[in-house]
Formats: C-alpha cells, sequence, structure tokens
C-alpha cells in the first residue's frame, strides 16, 4: 500500500510532462471548429426533420 502512495506523485508528474509535450490548438482553431459543429448541427437538424415530415405525409397519404 505504501509503494503505491510513493507512486502518486511520480504518475502526477508524468503527466504534467506529457501534458507539456501536447499541441493545444489555438483560439481562432477552436472557435472555427465550434462553429463548424453548430453549423452542420444545424444543417442535419433541419434535413432530418425535413425527411420527418416528407414521410409523415407520405404514410398519412398511404393509410388513407
Amino acid at each position: 500500500m505504501i509503494n503505491k502512495l510513493k507512486r502518486i506523485p511520480a504518475f502526477f508528474r508524468e503527466v504534467n510532462d506529457e501534458l507539456k509535450k501536447v499541441n493545444w490548438s489555438s483560439r481562432q482553431e477552436l472557435i472555427s471548429a465550434a462553429w463548424l459543429v453548430v453549423i452542420v448541427s444545424v444543417i442535419l437538424t433541419v434535413y432530418i426533420f425535413a425527411v420527418d415530415i416528407g414521410m409523415s405525409n407520405l404514410i398519412q397519404l398511404i393509410l388513407k
């Protein structure tokens, strides 16, 4: 148990060292990516809504 407790600080040092190696995106890249996600989500939402309404109307026509 004591051996595991001694390894905890080493673990966090290694995590910190690895985080320093990460190539973080710039603020502008993050904003651009976020807008892309929003735009694609809106487009897909509208598409799925249109298909849903179309299929609903088609099924109603078939059942009449």
